[in-house]
């Protein structure tokens, strides 16, 4: 049989996996998954939902054309070790939707290309923890993720008003979602649901409405989390939004704190969490870290300051460090988490002797000064702000402020250029008490 074009291949195989079962089977990078048990894999969910039978008969494609077929006895679940150069295997399903609050619509030019890429897929949503919006899924999609299992799944929900979505998202689908969701939690699939809220448009009545509804379908609804709707300065010709105040944060914060309570009376969870850019909005005390019941919508920004206070309290009650020298070490963050990173830097100091903190609040001059958090500040704003100070010995950065994968920002400046543009070393820490602590001393 003759290799095909490998543009038309999906399943192209990246790499083996040190101990595993394809590694015995001589199963080698390159190689191409053609089928298991007489089925062919057109996307990642059916893989891992054919694999976990004990018995497979797995056809495989080598590098020279030649084509195999390995049985396979395993336990049931167990993996066969492989990974492929599109982790989804099929091509990712791209949003259809104009939603009024879109953050990819508010870019600028020349930021990395892979940011204007909006993905509303299920298989995302599975395999990595992206909120997709349910409005591009055919029947046959519902019905797939229904028959592989997909669970959890992550829902950009915003309103259960049909009409409200169809025009907050502008899709005459968006509609369809609460509907949708019930087939998906009498089958059992479990969800977690998202809420941009935007100001005078799904916020007071239309919010309760919302939590009503979706509570409904708790414990397959697990949890809701509430996050403010982001304002670039890029929004010409887009729907005229309005951004959270001190005022109208606190008005949130109150309703949501209510709702909590009687939920946590009726089902025993709060159920709904709102992110931290409320509480620092409006210059309230963060919850307590019992409240956040496991943190579920953390990639959210739902309890991220209350989890790391506590992991940097954990860290320093065993860790009392002198340093030989005296060691200064300045922090970049962002507008929101600035107050909170200089009260844990002053713990940090009292703690370890002959070390000096800074902390720089960067403004985000390239989107805006809307946009507070650290996630977004791009390495063009820190050269600018930060080029002509004395840093010190180092500096720190959120691990946030560069792509998941890659050690590059937003603005397309990866962090090695950071450093020679400022003639510094930095160190990238994660949001993690304990590596925060570490690498400001190591």
């Amino acid at each position: 049989m003759e290799l095909k074009n490998i543009e038309e291949i999906k399943n192209i195989i990246s790499a083996v996996n040190k101990g595993s079962i394809a590694e015995e089977l001589s199963i080698e990078v390159g190689d191409i998954l053609l089928s298991i048990n007489d089925k062919k894999i057109e996307d990642i969910i059916e893989y891992k939902f054919f694999i976990a039978d004990e018995y497979l008969e797995v056809e495989i494609q080598k590098k020279d054309g030649e084509i195999y077929i390995y049985e396979i006895e395993k336990e049931y679940d167990e993996d066969l070790g492989i990974e492929f150069i599109n982790p989804i295997i099929d091509r990712a399903k791209s949003c259809r939707n104009k939603c009024i609050f879109c953050f990819i619509d508010q870019l600028p030019k020349g930021m990395r290309e892979t940011l204007y890429f909006k993905d509303d897929d299920s298989r995302l949503s599975f395999l990595q923890g992206n909120f997709i919006t349910l409005t591009n899924m055919s029947e046959d999609d519902i019905q797939k993720m229904i028959k592989y299992r997909i669970s959890p799944v992550n829902i950009s929900v915003h309103t259960t008003d049909p009409n409200l979505r169809v025009k907050m998202l502008n899709n005459k689908n968006a509609g369809k979602l609460y509907d949708i969701m019930k087939r998906l939690a009498d089958a059992g699939i479990e969800m977690n649901a998202q809420i941009v809220l935007c100001p005078d448009v799904n916020d007071k009545e239309n919010l309760q409405r919302t939590l009503n509804d979706l509570s409904k379908l708790y414990p397959h609804v697990r949890s809701v989390a509430v996050v403010p709707i982001g304002l670039t300065k890029y929004r010409e010709g887009l729907f005229e939004a309005k951004i959270y105040d001190h005022d109208s944060s606190s008005e949130v914060i109150n309703f949501i704190h209510e709702f909590q309570k009687k939920k946590l009376n009726d089902i025993g969870t709060r159920f709904v969490f709102l992110s931290d850019e409320f509480y620092v909005m409006a210059k309230k005390d963060i919850p307590s870290y019992e409240s956040y019941e496991g943190f579920a919508q953390i990639e959210n920004g739902v309890g991220l300051i209350c989890k790391f206070e506590r992991e940097i309290d954990d860290y320093l009650k065993k860790t009392f460090v002198k340093l030989k020298k005296q060691k200064t070490v300045s922090i970049a963050t962002g507008k929101s988490a600035y107050e909170f990173i200089k009260s844990v830097s002053l713990k940090v100091m009292n703690n370890v002797e002959n070390l000096k903190i800074n902390v720089y609040n960067i403004k985000n001059e390239y989107f805006g000064e809307t946009i507070t958090v650290s996630g977004l500040i791009t390495a063009t704003d820190i050269i600018n702000q930060l080029k002509d100070i004395e840093l010190g010995d180092k500096l720190i950065i959120p691990r946030a402020m560069l792509k998941s994968d890659e050690e590059i920002f937003l603005d397309n400046i990866t962090l090695d250029e950071l450093q020679e543009r400022l003639d510094i070393k930095i160190d990238a820490a994660k949001n993690e008490g304990a590596d925060f602590v570490k690498k400001l001393i190591k």
